[in-house]
């Protein structure tokens, strides 16, 4: 009888072991503003002549894991729908940094930025355990919002491969990047192009959001999961962008949305403590716009009688290309220049 007795209380062990696994994006997360200010002990401190490089460099790539982290634990199909959503809101935690940073600096809060981000993701953790309700379909009636989501989708391509592609232009230089950006702005600043333009990145979160509420309950396929948390990251990340360019920017600050802001200057984005926060943030920033519209892409291959692992394999080349174009971008802005490389 003992020896059945154990193999059971075993099982019972490794479940219970198993099912701390549902804390660890909020743990994840918690750690994610302190990895960024362990790189910046290394790095940013100029009395160091020669850093330890490499140590800096693990941590940071520790910080980067922990959205990729998010990912890989929303797919879990033993997980109830709270904690695969809280895996989901781990993905954001980049973006969701600065977003609190920038709101930080706005209401001058006394607190520190670290002491609120503990705050909300310990809120955010203990709501995750309490919502075990389950899933009410497995698939949910997202047809129409899916549809006029990628209507828009379709229409901001035009601004985001420009906007990324001005980005790239920041490996030739600034003076480069602004000539480029101030054609672009003839179109995407004119009375009427900007608010238009606003309006469709607001639709586009509004819409984002709803999708990734009701598809992020249930388990879902790789690719699927990945379209999900993506899109969860830009809806944040567009509506943080905006809130720096056209309130703190703009009315707060009082100062030009141009390369010396976006970068950080004069210090940059690697030497700052405040501003390393928003390394990870463009990267991926960069790097989920494109994958995520490659994501895109493979649904409407797929609906329209595509082979799913041909469809997979051009996402998959894809995601590649995404990750290539964003360090390419976060090399420009961190002083990369083509012309010194080939000097």
């Amino acid at each position: 009888m003992e020896a059945f007795v154990r193999p059971q209380n075993h099982r019972r062990v490794l479940q219970k072991r198993f099912d701390c696994l549902t804390l660890v994006p909020a743990a994840a997360a918690i750690c994610y503003p302190f990895l960024l200010n362990a790189f910046h002990a290394i790095v940013g401190t100029q009395a160091r002549s020669r850093p330890p490089l490499a140590t800096a460099t693990f941590i940071l790539v520790i910080a980067f894991v922990v959205p990729f982290l998010g990912i890989a634990l929303a797919c879990r199909p033993k997980s109830n729908h709270g904690s695969r959503r809280l895996a989901y809101a781990s993905v954001v935690s980049p973006t969701l940094y600065v977003f609190l940073g920038v709101v930080q600096a706005l209401i001058k809060s006394p607190v520190p930025d670290e002491v609120v981000w503990c705050a909300i993701w310990l809120a955010i953790a203990i709501w995750s355990q309490s919502a075990r309700d389950p899933v009410a379909a497995a698939v949910p009636a997202v047809g129409g919002w899916r549809f006029v989501h990628g209507v828009t989708a379709a229409v901001l391509c035009l601004y985001v491969v420009f906007h990324l592609t001005n980005h790239l232009f920041g490996l030739v230089g600034q003076d480069a990047h602004a000539a480029v950006m101030k054609i672009g702005r003839v179109v995407y600043r004119s009375v009427v192009g900007e608010p238009l333009l606003v309006a469709a990145m607001l639709f586009q979160i509004k819409t984002g959001l709803v999708l990734a509420w009701r598809w992020s309950g249930a388990v879902r396929d790789f690719q699927r999961t990945y379209q999900v948390a993506s899109g969860a990251y830009l809806s944040l990340f567009i509506l943080g962008h905006m809130n720096s360019v056209f309130v703190y920017a703009r009315r707060f600050l009082g100062i030009p949305t141009d390369w010396n802001f976006a970068i950080g200057a004069p210090t940059g984005l690697i030497h700052d403590a405040w501003n390393i926060r928003l390394l990870p943030h463009y990267a991926l920033g960069a790097f989920f716009v494109l994958s995520h519209l490659a994501s895109g892409l493979r649904v409407v291959l797929i609906a329209h009688g595509v082979d799913q692992r041909n469809a997979d394999r051009l996402w998959g080349v894809c995601v590649a290309m995404s990750a290539i174009v964003a360090a390419a971008i976060i090399a420009g802005m961190c002083g990369v220049r083509i012309g010194a490389l080939d000097s």
